[in-house]
């Protein structure tokens, strides 16, 4: 399936399987355009022989072969299309391990395989072009009960569970859009595997792209100059550059949080899939792995604040647990980044590395991005306070915790009061 633009070009092959392997007959496709096919500068700029072939990979997604189906189904391709041009318009790259959410049936039926997982494709080994390296990414297709469980956990972890289950993926990791049950509901012991890697390895969910904003309640609205850097309504200030980087970098295995299939900031400094989470530490760092650190931008100076309000709508809201017992426990950090604009909020543990936030001055604000410095008795605390986030079907917005002591309120709001700038 081809057109006039490079990226527009994905083969299909039927592909017999591997019995021996108990690997099903199927549809393999491949994409073709994201690495460089030309070498002259025409599409992607030439590095050289021994970097990355344009933006280093090509997709590829293997679909079960229904039973007396003579010609691949083209959906597919038009998914794999689509995943290629965010990548060319946003020039940010997928890795081995990276998941999407997508809060849409794949093929747009009534699946339950709504999201995806990337993963090292199988029989396709890395190659040597005369233009740069090549490796191939295989798209596959998980329920929302999976990707969840990626984002507690890790993308790695749920794909060796997948492989372990013939029905969900088997060894090639091949998608059934018509497969009506998650792994755990096909093996319930695997989730006691997922618990017990999320107790021992923490998440590797650095950040989100969410519906947030933040209001400093240390000074009147009005003070709005020194005080209130963002609330909705308001004109934000602006992000540095370098602030930006550090963001992007919290956000390298980001998660678009929105009722469209929109896809995840993913920062465009990964290659090769060198630049994930490093190994369970109880010391984590917000720098940048090609930076020095947060230096403040010259206009906008570093707050310390007393009391801070946190917003966010439910779907952001379920995933403060995890930022808390999958993050924050583990020595480590998590963002969420608003999808409306500069926002950011960045929570951090004690151990983390380059914060502005101490345990002394623990809400801290550099222009429109504020840091939560939580101590580890805290975070138990708001574990067993804010326990109804995992029962979203008995949530009732908007809710409101507090924690006056600390000087700390959070809400969950509806939707409305983020799509509408003005509410």
């Amino acid at each position: 399936l081809g057109g006039p633009d490079p990226l527009d070009y994905v083969s299909m092959y039927r592909n017999l399987g591997n019995p021996a392997l108990n690997v099903p007959e199927h549809w393999h496709y491949v994409s073709f355009g994201l690495s460089d096919l030309y070498g002259d500068n025409r599409v992607h700029e030439f590095t050289g022989t021994e970097g990355p072939s344009g933006f280093g990979f090509e997709l590829t997604f293997r679909l079960k072969r229904e039973t007396g189906e003579s010609a691949p189904p083209t959906w597919p391709a038009e998914l794999m299309q689509g995943l290629a041009r965010y990548v060319f318009q946003s020039e940010n790259t997928f890795c081995s391990g990276d998941h999407v959410s997508w809060h849409s049936p794949l093929d747009n039926s009534e699946s339950r395989i709504q999201h995806m997982l990337l993963t090292e494709d199988p029989q396709m080994q890395p190659v040597q072009t005369p233009f740069g390296v090549v490796t191939f990414l295989q798209i596959v297709g998980v329920c929302t009960e999976e990707l969840h469980a990626a984002q507690q956990w890790n993308g790695q972890g749920i794909l060796e569970l997948l492989r372990t289950v013939p029905v969900a993926g088997g060894p090639w990791l091949i998608t059934d859009m018509r497969r009506g049950e998650t792994i755990f509901e096909i093996d319930p012991h695997l989730q006691e595997r997922v618990d017990k890697g999320i107790e021992t390895d923490g998440s590797n969910l650095s950040g989100v792209s969410a519906k947030c904003a933040w209001d400093d309640l240390s000074r009147p609205p009005e003070d709005d100059e020194d005080s209130r850097s963002i609330c909705i309504g308001t004109q934000p200030r602006r992000l540095s550059g370098k602030d930006t980087e550090q963001i992007r970098e919290t956000l390298r295995r980001g998660l678009e949080i929105n009722s469209k299939p929109v896809l995840p900031p993913i920062n465009a400094q990964r290659q090769n899939g060198l630049n994930h989470d490093r190994a369970p530490s109880r010391k984590d760092s917000l720098e940048s792995e090609s930076s020095a650190g947060i230096i403040p931008h010259e206009l906008i100076r570093t707050r310390q604040l007393e009391s801070v309000h946190l917003k966010f709508n439910q779907e952001s809201g379920a995933l403060i647990p995890l930022c808390l017992r999958g993050r924050l426990l583990h020595g480590r950090h998590f963002t969420y980044k608003s999808i409306t604009g500069d926002t950011a909020i960045t929570f951090v543990s004690t151990g983390v590395e380059g914060a502005f936030a101490t345990e002394e001055h623990p809400y801290a604000a550099h222009g429109p991005w504020l840091q939560i410095l939580l101590t580890e008795e805290f975070v138990e605390r708001m574990l067993e306070d804010l326990e109804d986030l995992n029962s979203p079907e008995e949530f009732k917005l908007p809710k409101e915790y507090s924690w006056p002591e600390k000087k700390l309120k959070v809400s969950i709001l509806p939707d409305a009061v983020f799509d509408n700038p003005l509410h």
